[in-house]
């Protein structure tokens, strides 16, 4: 089988990032792109993004998830702590994040260590979900092999009985992580594929680097 998408081509000409215009932290350029896409441009998941890690086998893998919160210190977002990226993560917490938004054409490259959150926080956000969400981090055992999708319906039945009018806890196999970035590239692109890249590089005194880079 082969297909030729040597004729896929857009020109990209909705916006532009200037050196002289972007702020001396990268997470205040990011809320401000972040509030820009939510707001104006029809994202379905502003907040999904890509999470790269390296696994035990010595392959790189991507995959999306969600993106909860975000502050001056990283960004978080919740998972299994046993899955396949969970233990990625314990091996190796040498990550990298990406959002694109192509509705804004934009994207935005995130270097960073992932640590995780205070237990506390974890629960919190556990508490704040659904009572189905909450079931489901019982029910999966990410990335483990079964059977067929009745074996997990079946769970899923059975532990909806035996926390009918309960509190569900928070399993100690699922919580948060945050992405501590030391670098962050933000890309707008542009017509002729003259493309802008701005990155920001975190430097020993914890201040940030910033430089145009070629498209």
């Amino acid at each position: 089988m082969e297909k030729d998408l040597s004729n896929y081509r857009k020109s990209y000409e909705k916006g532009e990032l200037l050196l002289n215009e972007v702020s001396q932290n990268p997470m205040e350029l990011f809320q401000k792109w972040f509030y820009e896409v939510d707001t104006f441009f029809a994202e379905e998941e502003t907040n999904a993004m890509t999470i790269s890690t390296l696994g035990l086998d010595g392959y790189p893998k991507n995959r999306i998830v969600l993106l909860k919160r975000f502050t001056y210190e990283g960004f978080i977002f919740y998972t299994n702590y046993n899955s396949e990226k969970g233990k990625a993560i314990e091996n190796n917490p040498n990550v990298c994040l990406s959002f694109f938004w192509h509705g804004a054409e934009r994207q935005i490259i995130i270097k960073g260590k992932a640590e995780k959150i205070a237990e506390n926080l974890s629960d919190g956000y556990f508490e704040s979900r659904p009572r189905g969400s909450q079931l489901g981090a019982l029910v999966s055992n990410q990335s483990d092999v079964i059977k067929d999708r009745q074996y997990i319906e079946d769970k899923l039945s059975k532990l909806e009985k035996e926390y009918e009018g309960k509190e569900i806890p928070r399993p100690s196999h699922w919580g948060g992580y945050i992405v501590k970035p030391i670098q962050i590239e933000f890309w707008q692109g542009r017509p002729n594929r003259l493309h802008d890249r701005i990155r920001y590089s975190l430097q020993e005194d914890y201040n940030w680097l910033i430089n145009r880079l070629s498209p």
